[in-house]
């Protein structure tokens, strides 16, 4: 029988000794415990920036630590352990405080247990802290599970958003939504481990937080007053790739303030001008019914001549309140169409405009389906490289470097926005900004929903925007606007 204060570290050992589940527990922690400091320290210090160590830290040594210390404590209280530990009872430590001899001893061994119990507490409140971090990071957003989000993190680094953290926009603040956020990646983590996830990830996502609750910590619809004069390049496919542009005044508007009455673009997204709609798909392309309630509480329905048979065959019917994101459905992960990917290149310099041809080549040839993003970079290379050779040997041999800058340009005008792994071509996913590539505001703007009194949503050009030059070389307008008149 135990007796002295001395047997009592001796009592815990054994029983750790004793009881499997305890020894495996300490096996655990002794040898998780000096890596895992470490690498903490590391981090708070120097940053580590590869994902997948920081993975292995905090989701993988990071709980292994915390799981050894929940099995010594089983082991010690709920299984074999507890035999060699059952005699110190509060009784027995009672006696001993009572012993003067014994008090210091006693003491020390308190001061020794405490002083244990509470590394481990800075330890867990550490790992908690920097793991919550860490989970948090673009990096776990974007690169730990590779295949599936290669395509995304991609688009989103070349975005106006690049400098957003992804937690801004996906979970946003508040508790609830970060718990409901990581359920949720239990199960995405486990399709990655499964390879189960969708080829492409399918769109919209319908989990997300309301745009109001995200998109609006930044921007703020009723102080976008007045319009916008938006420039838009495109070269043609000819042999000098003649420059033409496109000039609009997009009727931005406002959602209405102190000062402005709703009006224009964002008047769909004013708080007086409620809109909700009705969608028969899951990428809420088809949409028969709109409801808009005003101000004075009054609701006016409109519907397509199709919305009786439309409804009746939904196979994915979705009610929802029109916010943001209807609209600006790729805020972030922008996937180009395939010629402003090349206009883009060539109006940043990537791609040499002064190239013969170089723009008709390049749609020709990204055109083409492969079957990963290795053989398109390859048959880029091979393709222009053959067809200057061909057509103008003398700048292949005499300014091979323009060839040679017009592959890499076109190689990332692929690679930035064409997936073959994940299935994603030129068009899989598309912006309903306008309607150049898709419905977009047609979805709803058709002239075909029609209220009962035989109210139209209009289909006019000039509600949106004004056409003030399309497709010209040079623009008077923009001489106007400049002064160069």
């Amino acid at each position: 029988m135990a007796t002295s204060l001395s047997d009592i570290p001796k009592a815990f050992l054994k029983g750790i000794a004793h009881s499997r589940i305890s020894l495996l527990g300490a096996m655990v922690v002794t040898i998780s415990f000096p890596f895992l400091m470490g690498a903490i320290f590391y981090d708070l210090i120097f940053h580590i920036d590869n994902p997948y160590f920081a993975g292995f830290i905090y989701m993988i040594l990071g709980p292994s630590f915390i799981g050894g210390l929940v099995l010594i404590f089983i082991g010690l209280f709920f299984a074999k352990g507890r035999e060699d530990i059952r005699l110190f009872t509060l009784a027995y430590f009672r006696d001993k405080l009572a012993d003067e001899t014994g008090y210091d001893k006693i003491r020390k061994l308190v001061f020794l247990g405490v002083f244990l119990t509470c590394i481990n507490l800075f330890v867990m409140a550490v790992l908690g802290y920097s793991g919550y971090h860490y989970m948090e990071s673009n990096a776990f957003c974007g690169e730990v599970c590779h295949v599936p989000m290669t395509p995304e993190y991609t688009a989103y680094q070349n975005s106006p958003h690049s400098r957003v953290q992804c937690v801004e926009c996906h979970i946003g603040s508040g508790a609830s939504w970060f718990v409901k956020s990581k359920i949720s990646g239990a199960r995405q983590l486990y399709a990655v481990v499964a390879d189960t996830f969708s080829r492409p990830i399918e769109t919209p996502v319908h989990g997300l937080r309301p745009a109001r609750d995200t998109c609006e910590e930044c921007h703020r619809p009723e102080k976008f007053v007045g319009d916008k004069l938006v420039i838009k390049d495109k070269f043609l496919d000819d042999e000098n790739n003649t420059h033409v542009k496109t000039v609009l005044l997009m009727k931005i508007g406002s959602a209405g303030d102190r000062t402005s009455n709703s009006h224009g673009i964002h008047w769909h997204v004013a708080p007086e001008n409620q809109i909700t709609y009705t969608a028969t798909d899951r990428k809420r392309d088809i949409i028969p019914e709109v409801a808009l309630k005003t101000a004075n509480g009054s609701t006016v329905v409109f519907r397509s001549s199709e919305a009786d048979e439309q409804l009746a065959d939904a196979k994915d019917l979705q009610q929802r309140v029109m916010d943001c994101i209807d609209c600006h459905n790729r805020p972030s992960h922008i996937y180009l169409p395939a010629d402003d990917a090349v206009n883009g290149k060539m109006m940043a310099g990537r791609i040499p405009q002064d190239l013969p041809y170089i723009k008709q080549q390049a749609m020709k040839i990204i055109r083409v389906e492969y079957k990963t993003q290795n053989e398109a970079r390859t048959a880029i290379a091979n393709g222009l490289t053959t067809y200057y050779k061909a057509n103008y040997p003398d700048i292949y041999a005499n300014d091979r470097q323009k060839v040679e800058k017009a592959i890499v340009g076109v190689q990332e005008a692929y690679l930035e926005n064409v997936f073959p792994e994940m299935n994603i071509q030129w068009g899989t996913y598309t912006s309903n900004i306008g309607h150049t590539n898709v419905m977009g505001c047609f979805r709803c703007h058709d002239e075909e929903h029609e209220s009962s009194d035989g109210e139209v949503i209009a289909m006019d050009c000039d509600t949106c925007h004004t056409i003030l030059a399309e497709e010209e070389k040079d623009p008077a307008i923009l001489r106007t606007l400049i002064g160069d008149d």
